[in-house]
């Protein structure tokens, strides 16, 4: 990431550890999960921390995502679980 200390979990005191996560979000029935995302990870209970930079592609992504799914719900409701990989 870059040469600076990282940063400290100010619940645990322990140094965050730079590793993939999953970055998770729910909205009106419809959740969507977004793997192996890069962030700032507390040791002690998982918790991250995500940079700006990946929190304005995340917004991006996940309000396309939710909405994909709501017009799919609409169509057919009996489908409720959709899986997407990209790369």
């Amino acid at each position: 990431m870059t040469s600076k200390p990282p940063p400290i979990c100010t619940e645990h005191n322990t140094e965050k550890v730079w590793q993939q996560t999953v970055f998770e979000y729910s909205e009106d029935g419809v959740s969507v999960k977004v793997q192996n995302v890069w962030a700032w990870v507390c040791p002690e209970d998982g918790e991250p921390s995500f940079t700006p930079e990946t929190v304005d592609a995340l917004i991006v992504t996940v309000r396309e995502l939710v909405e994909i799914a709501k017009r799919a719900k609409k169509r057919q409701p009996a489908l409720t679980e959709y899986a997407v990989a990209v790369g």
